[in-house]
């Protein structure tokens, strides 16, 4: 098939040439830095035998529209994570596209903006019975009062932020002094909405999920495992450090591992709160849902991600390899899921 693969960069006036010389680039020194992810979709696109066109957007958000009228594709593949500086914007690109009518992968605009935020999406899935925190929202400005209607402890997020943005071990508060002071702190800080959420003690799995319709499959989870004598339960999040920053993980006895083994009742549970959500929240071809499962083996959904990050390695195609799916056939299998639904 021709498929372009459209993303954001920070290049401005590149053209799909010039992005063609770039993951060249990228991919031949990819033991020293990991390639961008958009590269190593069409990495894979191309040995699949598709023909790819790479279209990095920036500045003019018309532009893949606008290329892909004079150049048409069988479908797109959306790479986009945000538009310029604002990943709060992930949605911009795929709007574009569905006005245009053009075929592409992956979640519909209304998705990526529900998912986006973190109290909306959890009043969607309260509404169809799955689990959330229960929580509070304070808008900029916005005081916290002497009486919070929650019970400690409670975690303290940006409201509309990914990737652990915010969330530190500080997140986790036990007083109202304590907070006021961070929501204070996330106002300030990222100019954002502060979420206040009772905290659930637990396991904390990434679960990754494929498909539409009644053939949505759940990939095989992914755990975040903390040395337990390194950690109060309160300490066991999934902050930047945590997720990111490998000496950090190393000292502190933090691991990526796939799930351990899971009771009858908490693999009921999953599945259920899992395929309920995403049919809740209209997500198609891939999507991932961060979650809890507290000692009772109840799963609590804490963040659905529309628009989940696809480069080798990371959850997702982690998950997908252990389900018996290579890189190069997981592309495949959303460009096939995408392509279906269309037809």
């Amino acid at each position: 098939m021709r498929i372009g693969v459209v993303f954001d960069t920070p290049y401005e006036g590149w053209t799909p040439a010039d992005h063609s010389k770039r993951m060249e680039s990228e991919l031949a020194s990819c033991k020293e830095v990991e390639p961008e992810m958009e590269y190593q979709v069409a990495y894979a696109l191309g040995r699949n035998g598709h023909k790819v066109t790479l279209l990095g957007v920036n500045g003019d958000p018309a532009y893949a529209v606008s290329t892909l009228q004079e150049h048409p594709v069988d479908l797109v593949f959306n790479a986009a994570e945000g538009f310029g500086d604002n990943d709060q914007l992930d949605y911009l690109l795929p709007a574009l596209l569905e006005a245009a009518k053009v075929p592409f992968t992956g979640a519909p605009p209304q998705s990526l903006m529900l998912t986006r935020d973190k109290a909306m999406s959890k009043k969607v899935l309260h509404h169809h019975g799955v689990k959330v925190p229960r929580f509070v929202c304070y808008r900029l400005g916005e005081s916290v009062g002497d009486n919070p209607p929650l019970n400690f402890p409670v975690i303290v997020k940006p409201l509309a932020t990914d990737a652990s943005i915010g969330i530190s071990r500080a997140s986790v508060v036990r007083t109202a002094e304590a907070l006021a002071a961070r929501v204070g702190y996330i106002h300030e800080r990222f100019g954002d909405a502060a979420i206040a959420e009772e905290f659930i003690e637990g396991r904390e799995l990434y679960v990754s999920m494929i498909g539409n319709g009644d053939s949505v499959e759940l990939l095989p989870p992914v755990e975040l495992v903390f040395d337990k004598a390194k950690h109060k339960p309160e300490e066991r999040i999934a902050t930047r450090l945590a997720k990111w920053d490998d000496e950090y993980r190393a000292r502190r006895g933090i691991k990526t591992v796939f799930a351990r083994r899971l009771s009858k009742k908490a693999q009921t549970n999953l599945h259920a709160a899992c395929h309920t959500a995403y049919r809740a929240m209209w997500l198609r071809d891939y999507a991932r849902f961060d979650v809890r499962i507290d000692k009772n083996d109840d799963v609590w959904i804490l963040e659905a991600n529309a628009n989940p990050f696809i480069a080798e390695g990371h959850e997702l195609p982690k998950s997908a390899e252990k389900a018996g799916l290579k890189y190069n056939e997981l592309i495949e299998r959303i460009i096939s899921t995408a392509r279906a639904r269309y037809h």
